[in-house]
């Protein structure tokens, strides 16, 4: 704690109020300020509203959005007390004349965790392929920000970011600090510039704060307390650049979250009496597994999603490409098996909704249009599982079935053919059907006869020719006219 304090009357807090009125009333850029729900974002978020509060009804004229990203995979307990703290502030503005709106940013559905991960097989995130953040996260709240830049020409965005949560994030706020500002340059949007309110603010001057000051929205602060109490991890803040850390510690990220080898705010929960959120924590560390290095080959194709194949460094080790249509189904059907459980044991109004609708469509679409699933299989699974039949977009007369697949099975089996090319061939020819202008099936033809359609053990064999080694490591004597595989590097 600082000398001085943080009970509501110190001078320093007093200091802070009338500095943020200053900023505020200085120009008629528009405020962005982010809310994630957590201790940081809450203490941000209240001291600006109390300190406009105190300036006069006609000199609150500038528009303050308050927004918040909803990755659509947020942990669910949280989720809801984000819900329901938007509504009070929306309300709460509106009552005191505030220039206040609320707003939750969501990614676009074909950039959504469960389109990535079960339509397009990405792998579940990692350290080293950590692709959720910014599809996620980052895109949607800076199209938010870019949006307002465009209508307003600049933008503060205010954020509940401090010093001590870590050197990276200090030393980020040091490098684009405008010299004699309290403002900082956003470290890639244009016109765009940060805010931090709370800079300065240890972690026990932040709860400080809370407990000594009420909501002036109708929250009760104490329920951070409680949600805090059982878990020694942060928040996880509004995501605007890639220098944010992993939220996968902590109670206020994603629960699907793979980035980290425990989620032990997700175990605190559960241990603390929501255990209705067992399925999600089993279904979370079911995806972690396939991040087994030695297990890998189990859940993912040895080819890339561009249809050719990598090996890992000069060496005969393949590299792994997207998770296999056979587990990607095992992947939604387990998930729509964790709706229906959660949706009997949750609390009433706070069963929440695992994969949206339009996700289904799109997974659907990319399962039909890349990935060769002749038996439509979501159709079916809604159906099987959730007893639902969603308004599916009707295809063409000429859409193959899954007894087609089995009859291509059979026959390219008897002609020694690779069915995957056929159907990849067929697929071509189905999409083209009824064009009047025909010219680039043939390009397309040309490009799927180039991807690797060869079995996995002869692209070994192949690549310990090219390098020189057999099975046990041994140098092996090339061909001086042996011809080295495409390996993609």
């Amino acid at each position: 704690m600082s000398e001085d304090g943080l009970d509501g009357k110190n001078t320093r807090l007093a200091r802070i109020y009338d500095e943020v009125r200053e900023i505020y009333l200085s120009d008629s850029r528009p405020w962005v300020v982010g809310y994630s729900g957590g201790k940081d974002s809450t203490t941000a978020l209240q001291i600006i509203w109390t300190a406009i509060e105190a300036l006069p009804p006609e000199k609150r004229t500038k528009q303050i959005y308050v927004i918040s990203s909803d990755t659509l995979v947020e942990t669910p307990v949280v989720s809801r007390y984000i819900d329901v703290s938007l509504e009070r502030i929306a309300k709460a503005a509106i009552e005191k004349n505030m220039p206040i709106v609320t707003h939750k940013v969501v990614p676009e559905v074909g950039r959504s965790f469960w389109v990535n991960l079960i339509g397009r097989g990405y792998p579940a995130p990692s350290r080293r392929f950590r692709w959720c953040t910014e599809r996620l996260k980052i895109e949607p709240a800076n199209d938010f920000i870019k949006s307002r830049v465009a209508e307003f020409g600049e933008v503060v965005m205010v954020l509940g970011v401090r010093s001590q949560e870590s050197a990276t994030r200090a030393q980020v706020m040091s490098l684009h600090k405008i010299e004699g500002s309290r403002l900082s340059k956003h470290s890639s949007l244009l016109n765009a510039f940060v805010y931090a309110p709370i800079a300065d603010f240890s972690t026990d001057e932040v709860w400080t704060y809370l407990l000594q000051n009420q909501s002036p929205w109708g929250n009760d602060n104490r329920d951070l307390v409680a949600m805090y109490r059982n878990a020694a991890s942060g928040e996880c803040p509004l995501v605007v650049d890639t220098t944010t850390p992993s939220c996968g510690n902590s109670r206020f990220g994603c629960w699907v979250c793979t980035v980290v080898e425990r989620d032990k705010a997700m175990e605190a929960m559960i241990d603390s009496g929501e255990e209705w959120l067992t399925p999600l924590l089993e279904y979370r560390d079911m995806l972690s597994e396939t991040q087994i290095p030695e297990r890998k080959h189990e859940f993912r194709d040895f080819r890339r999603r561009t249809g050719q194949v990598s090996f890992i460094g000069k060496t005969d080790r393949v590299m792994p490409g997207p998770y296999t249509m056979d587990f990607c189904r095992k992947l939604l059907s387990k998930l729509l098996h964790i709706q229906n459980e959660v949706r009997r044991d949750a609390p009433i109004g706070e069963a929440p909704v695992l994969i949206q609708e339009a996700e289904l469509h799109e997974i659907r679409r990319l399962w039909r249009t890349e990935r060769g699933d002749w038996p439509d299989t979501v159709p079916r699974l809604v159906r099987e599982i959730l007893g639902r039949e969603l308004d599916w977009v009707a295809e063409d007369a000429i859409a193959f079935t899954a007894d087609d697949g089995e009859l291509l099975d059979a026959v390219c089996a008897d002609n020694d053919v690779p069915t995957e090319l056929v159907m990849k061939l067929l697929d071509i020819e189905r999409a083209s059907h009824g064009l009047k202008r025909r010219h680039a099936v043939h390009t397309r033809i040309e490009e799927a006869f180039k991807l690797e359609w060869r079995d996995l053990d002869v692209l070994v064999e192949a690549r310990r020719r090219a390098i020189g080694v057999g099975p046990d490591g041994e140098a092996l004597i090339l061909d001086d006219d042996l011809e080295l595989p495409f390996d993609g590097e």
